[in-house]
Protein backbone atom coordinates (compact mmCIF):
# COMPACT_ATOMS: atom_id res chain seq x y z
CA UNK A 1 0.00 0.00 0.00
CA UNK A 2 2.67 2.51 0.90
CA UNK A 3 4.47 1.56 -2.44
CA UNK A 4 0.92 2.53 -4.08
CA UNK A 5 0.90 5.81 -2.16
CA UNK A 6 4.50 6.32 -3.33
CA UNK A 7 3.56 6.60 -6.91
CA UNK A 8 0.10 7.98 -6.52
CA UNK A 9 -0.71 11.13 -9.30
CA UNK A 10 -1.35 14.37 -7.78
CA UNK A 11 -3.52 17.58 -8.77
CA UNK A 12 -3.27 20.47 -7.43
CA UNK A 13 -7.07 21.70 -7.90
CA UNK A 14 -7.56 25.63 -8.05
CA UNK A 15 -11.10 27.28 -7.80
CA UNK A 16 -11.52 30.54 -7.83
CA UNK A 17 -14.89 31.97 -6.73
CA UNK A 18 -16.75 34.93 -5.46
CA UNK A 19 -15.41 36.01 -1.44
CA UNK A 20 -17.07 33.93 0.94
CA UNK A 21 -18.03 30.88 -0.47
CA UNK A 22 -14.21 29.33 -0.31
CA UNK A 23 -15.20 28.15 3.63
CA UNK A 24 -18.34 26.36 2.22
CA UNK A 25 -16.72 24.72 -0.59
CA UNK A 26 -13.75 23.76 1.15
CA UNK A 27 -16.04 21.56 3.46
CA UNK A 28 -18.03 20.29 0.65
CA UNK A 29 -14.77 19.20 -0.81
CA UNK A 30 -14.31 17.14 2.68
CA UNK A 31 -17.50 15.50 2.09
CA UNK A 32 -16.09 14.01 -1.54
CA UNK A 33 -12.30 12.89 -0.23
CA UNK A 34 -10.03 15.89 -0.32
CA UNK A 35 -8.13 16.05 3.22
CA UNK A 36 -8.03 19.86 3.26
CA UNK A 37 -6.99 23.07 1.29
CA UNK A 38 -5.75 27.19 1.60
CA UNK A 39 -8.18 29.80 0.98
CA UNK A 40 -6.62 33.34 -0.62
CA UNK A 41 -7.85 36.60 -0.97
CA UNK A 42 -7.48 37.70 -4.83
CA UNK A 43 -9.24 39.91 -6.49
CA UNK A 44 -10.59 39.56 -10.14
CA UNK A 45 -10.09 42.26 -12.83
CA UNK A 46 -11.62 42.26 -16.02
CA UNK A 47 -12.86 44.48 -18.47
CA UNK A 48 -16.79 45.04 -19.00
CA UNK A 49 -16.86 43.24 -22.32
CA UNK A 50 -16.07 40.40 -21.23
CA UNK A 51 -17.05 39.61 -17.79
CA UNK A 52 -18.91 36.72 -18.93
CA UNK A 53 -15.58 35.16 -20.05
CA UNK A 54 -13.86 34.08 -16.35
CA UNK A 55 -16.86 35.38 -14.11
CA UNK A 56 -14.95 37.79 -12.60
CA UNK A 57 -17.16 40.87 -12.09
CA UNK A 58 -17.16 40.87 -8.55
CA UNK A 59 -13.94 42.26 -7.54
CA UNK A 60 -13.48 40.59 -4.57
CA UNK A 61 -12.23 36.63 -5.06
CA UNK A 62 -11.39 33.42 -3.13
CA UNK A 63 -8.73 31.39 -4.43
CA UNK A 64 -9.38 27.86 -2.67
CA UNK A 65 -6.09 25.36 -3.26
CA UNK A 66 -6.42 21.73 -2.80
CA UNK A 67 -4.43 19.10 -3.19
CA UNK A 68 -5.47 14.96 -3.71
CA UNK A 69 -4.94 11.95 -5.80
CA UNK A 70 -6.19 12.19 -9.53
CA UNK A 71 -9.39 9.99 -9.29
CA UNK A 72 -10.32 11.99 -6.43
CA UNK A 73 -9.56 15.63 -7.70
CA UNK A 74 -11.70 14.53 -10.91
CA UNK A 75 -14.46 13.05 -8.66
CA UNK A 76 -14.59 16.20 -6.33
CA UNK A 77 -14.32 18.74 -9.22
CA UNK A 78 -17.44 16.87 -10.83
CA UNK A 79 -19.16 17.05 -7.35
CA UNK A 80 -18.21 20.64 -6.54
CA UNK A 81 -19.35 21.45 -10.15
CA UNK A 82 -22.77 19.98 -9.70
CA UNK A 83 -23.14 21.53 -6.35
CA UNK A 84 -21.72 25.09 -7.34
CA UNK A 85 -23.06 25.62 -11.15
CA UNK A 86 -19.41 26.89 -12.19
CA UNK A 87 -21.39 26.50 -15.77
CA UNK A 88 -22.88 29.52 -14.90
CA UNK A 89 -21.57 33.16 -15.07
CA UNK A 90 -20.25 33.96 -12.14
CA UNK A 91 -19.95 31.35 -10.44
CA UNK A 92 -16.40 30.14 -10.27
CA UNK A 93 -14.01 28.59 -12.05
CA UNK A 94 -12.02 25.50 -11.31
CA UNK A 95 -9.14 23.73 -13.06
CA UNK A 96 -6.22 21.14 -12.22
CA UNK A 97 -2.31 21.05 -12.82
CA UNK A 98 -0.19 18.11 -12.09
CA UNK A 99 1.92 17.86 -9.28
CA UNK A 100 5.58 16.10 -9.37
CA UNK A 101 6.07 15.61 -6.01
CA UNK A 102 4.84 16.59 -2.62
CA UNK A 103 5.73 16.60 1.42
CA UNK A 104 4.53 17.77 5.21
CA UNK A 105 1.11 15.47 3.72
CA UNK A 106 0.96 12.01 5.58
CA UNK A 107 -2.09 10.53 3.24
CA UNK A 108 0.50 10.85 0.74
CA UNK A 109 3.95 9.78 0.00
CA UNK A 110 5.50 11.41 -2.98
CA UNK A 111 8.13 13.15 -2.16
CA UNK A 112 10.10 11.87 -5.53
CA UNK A 113 9.77 13.59 -8.55
CA UNK A 114 7.36 12.14 -11.10
CA UNK A 115 8.39 13.33 -14.76
CA UNK A 116 6.72 10.07 -16.69
CA UNK A 117 3.00 11.13 -16.33
CA UNK A 118 2.30 10.79 -19.93
CA UNK A 119 -0.40 13.73 -20.19
CA UNK A 120 -1.94 14.25 -22.94
CA UNK A 121 -1.71 17.88 -24.34
CA UNK A 122 -4.17 20.23 -22.73
CA UNK A 123 -6.38 23.10 -24.02
CA UNK A 124 -5.25 25.47 -21.62
CA UNK A 125 -2.30 26.72 -19.49
CA UNK A 126 -2.23 29.07 -16.52
CA UNK A 127 0.30 31.84 -16.70
CA UNK A 128 1.89 33.33 -13.20
CA UNK A 129 2.96 36.41 -12.95
CA UNK A 130 5.32 37.78 -10.10
CA UNK A 131 5.52 41.45 -10.09
CA UNK A 132 6.09 44.60 -7.92
CA UNK A 133 3.04 45.94 -6.10
CA UNK A 134 1.17 48.24 -7.91
CA UNK A 135 2.11 46.58 -11.22
CA UNK A 136 -0.58 43.72 -11.74
CA UNK A 137 -2.78 45.99 -13.79
CA UNK A 138 -0.31 46.42 -16.38
CA UNK A 139 0.39 42.82 -16.45
CA UNK A 140 -3.48 42.68 -17.13
CA UNK A 141 -3.03 45.34 -19.70
CA UNK A 142 -0.04 43.80 -21.74
CA UNK A 143 -2.30 40.06 -21.24
CA UNK A 144 -5.29 41.64 -22.32
CA UNK A 145 -3.67 43.08 -25.84
CA UNK A 146 -2.41 39.50 -26.56
CA UNK A 147 -5.95 37.98 -26.35
CA UNK A 148 -6.01 37.29 -22.75
CA UNK A 149 -9.70 37.51 -21.20
CA UNK A 150 -8.88 38.36 -17.40
CA UNK A 151 -6.76 37.27 -14.67
CA UNK A 152 -6.68 36.66 -11.00
CA UNK A 153 -4.44 39.29 -8.69
CA UNK A 154 -3.19 38.13 -4.66
CA UNK A 155 -0.83 39.99 -2.75
CA UNK A 156 2.50 38.60 -1.63
CA UNK A 157 5.17 38.45 0.73
CA UNK A 158 8.58 37.18 1.20
CA UNK A 159 10.69 36.07 3.34
CA UNK A 160 12.11 39.56 4.82
CA UNK A 161 14.70 42.19 4.56
CA UNK A 162 16.95 40.07 7.03
CA UNK A 163 16.71 37.41 4.82
CA UNK A 164 15.74 38.10 1.13
CA UNK A 165 15.69 35.22 -0.97
CA UNK A 166 16.24 34.71 -4.82
CA UNK A 167 14.19 32.92 -7.01
CA UNK A 168 14.78 32.73 -11.03
CA UNK A 169 17.33 35.87 -9.75
CA UNK A 170 14.45 38.25 -8.57
CA UNK A 171 14.86 38.86 -4.96
CA UNK A 172 11.78 37.73 -3.33
CA UNK A 173 10.87 40.60 -0.58
CA UNK A 174 7.40 42.10 0.49
CA UNK A 175 5.13 44.06 -1.34
CA UNK A 176 4.77 41.51 -4.21
CA UNK A 177 1.79 40.97 -6.36
CA UNK A 178 0.43 37.91 -8.53
CA UNK A 179 -1.41 37.70 -11.30
CA UNK A 180 -3.08 34.07 -12.64
CA UNK A 181 -3.87 33.88 -16.23
CA UNK A 182 -5.86 30.95 -17.63
CA UNK A 183 -5.10 30.96 -21.11
CA UNK A 184 -6.19 28.75 -24.07
CA UNK A 185 -2.87 26.72 -25.12
CA UNK A 186 -2.29 28.37 -28.24
CA UNK A 187 -2.55 31.71 -27.42
CA UNK A 188 0.05 31.38 -24.31
CA UNK A 189 2.86 31.76 -25.68
CA UNK A 190 2.13 35.36 -27.46
CA UNK A 191 0.16 36.47 -23.85
CA UNK A 192 3.68 35.62 -21.96
CA UNK A 193 5.64 37.38 -24.36
CA UNK A 194 3.62 40.52 -24.43
CA UNK A 195 3.93 40.52 -21.09
CA UNK A 196 7.58 40.06 -20.83
CA UNK A 197 7.48 42.88 -23.53
CA UNK A 198 5.80 45.51 -21.51
CA UNK A 199 7.28 45.04 -18.04
CA UNK A 200 10.63 44.50 -19.13
CA UNK A 201 11.28 41.03 -17.38
CA UNK A 202 14.65 40.93 -18.54
CA UNK A 203 15.85 43.06 -16.69
CA UNK A 204 16.77 41.75 -13.13
CA UNK A 205 14.05 42.67 -10.34
CA UNK A 206 11.13 43.15 -12.83
CA UNK A 207 9.25 39.83 -12.04
CA UNK A 208 8.78 36.27 -13.24
CA UNK A 209 6.71 34.10 -15.45
CA UNK A 210 5.96 30.45 -15.09
CA UNK A 211 3.48 28.61 -17.36
CA UNK A 212 2.02 25.33 -15.62
CA UNK A 213 -0.37 22.37 -17.62
CA UNK A 214 -4.22 22.79 -16.76
CA UNK A 215 -5.93 19.44 -17.25
CA UNK A 216 -8.79 19.68 -16.34
CA UNK A 217 -11.10 22.79 -16.45
CA UNK A 218 -14.73 24.00 -15.46
CA UNK A 219 -16.33 28.29 -15.77
CA UNK A 220 -14.48 28.90 -18.62
CA UNK A 221 -16.41 31.00 -20.75
CA UNK A 222 -15.86 31.88 -24.80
Amino acid sequence: MDNEKDIVELELICIIVNYGVGSKMLKSAKHHGVHGGTISLAKGTVSNKILDYLGLSDIRKEILYMVADKKTAYQALEKLNEEYKFNKPNHGIAYTTPICAIMGMRCYKCDQMNSERGEEDTMYKVITVIVEKGKAEDVIEAATKAGSKGGTIMNGRGSGIHETSKLFSMDIEPEKEIVIILSETDMTEAIAASIRKDLNMDEPGKGIIYIQDVNMTYGIYK
